[in-house]
């Protein structure tokens, strides 16, 4: 059986997907039944699980072969790295408690360091705190996500403006769609090869990395406008965060994952990691995101 925390979401679906047309027996692990119908369609086994809550953690793993383990920042939360410390831990203890024969979790670029990259120190402690579990562990370190910018892709649409914070705007950053993450993390779920490998750090990226002037190019030319891309000001970052509904304490995750981006910090561990490369270009993430910002924007 291989279980799939965070089964309904971009990463998590698609690896559930992979490993059921690999023949193989899934438990997507999702919050609600409404979640699950989909994962239920293409043959998964569906569990319902508070990441807070221990025993339910522990029945989603039970007979497990592999774990994907996926612990998301609580963006609504008022302290989500407090409670994504917690789902860590609850992760965590169950694992030690029962171990599968394989684990792997979704970490991110920069997870070596202990502190000072914001949102990307909480990776770092959840492989810290895996490190105990008694299973093959898999370190899936993954670069910015190419889905991220739908968050301010709208803004682009409607104002020309693509509001960005990485500095300088011509810094080339690496960047990978979340459909290859998915597709990466079910094919190192069934891989043996390197089985006696315990952690194994597996890195992933684009083909080619972007900067923002490629990111407002790339949009510009699917929604048939100029968009120009705004280098925010560093005192501006925290209000434009507030006012897209964040909080403070997520607000200063991440923008203290910026200022590491900024600064160089954010980026592969060459030195332990095994490199992937996505396929997927930037330019079709984006053709998938704009027919949902152009209804929106046409309901308005």
């Amino acid at each position: 059986m291989f279980v799939i925390f965070g089964a309904a979401g971009n990463v998590g679906r698609v690896s559930a997907a992979a490993l059921r047309r690999a023949g193989r027996e899934v438990r997507a692990v999702v919050r609600n039944e409404r979640q699950g119908e989909l994962l239920a369609e293409v043959g998964c086994e569906i569990a319902l699980a508070d990441l807070l809550d221990l025993p339910s953690v522990a029945r989603a793993i039970e007979g497990a072969y592999a774990v994907q383990m996926l612990c998301p920042v609580p963006h609504a939360d008022a302290d989500p790295a407090t409670t994504m410390r917690r789902m860590i831990d609850v992760g965590a203890a169950a694992l030690r408690a029962n171990p599968p024969q394989r684990v792997l979790a979704l970490s991110d670029y920069g997870a070596e360091h202990a502190n000072g990259t914001g949102i990307t120190t909480l990776f770092h402690y959840l492989e810290t705190r895996l490190k105990p579990v008694d299973s093959q562990l898999i370190f899936l370190r993954a670069a910015e996500h190419m889905q991220n910018w739908a968050r301010v892709l709208p803004i682009a649409l409607a104002k020309g403006v693509l509001p960005s914070l990485h500095h300088p705007l011509s810094k080339l950053f690496p960047t990978v769609a979340s459909q290859d993450v998915g597709l990466l993390a079910a094919e190192l779920l069934l891989d043996d090869r390197l089985a006696n490998v315990s952690p194994r750090v597996v890195s992933i990226e684009g083909e080619a990395r972007v900067s923002a002037f490629d990111v407002a190019r790339t949009f510009g030319a699917l929604a048939h406008r100029e968009i120009v891309a705004h280098d925010m000001p560093r005192g501006e970052w925290a209000a434009m965060l507030h006012g897209a509904g964040l909080g403070a304490n997520y607000a200063r995750l991440i923008t203290d994952l910026y200022d590491a981006h900024n600064a160089g910090r954010i980026d592969v561990e060459t030195e332990v990691s095994e490199r992937r490369f996505g396929a997927t270009a930037l330019a079709d993430v984006f053709a998938s995101i704009l027919p949902r910002i152009e209804a929106v924007a046409a309901a308005r």
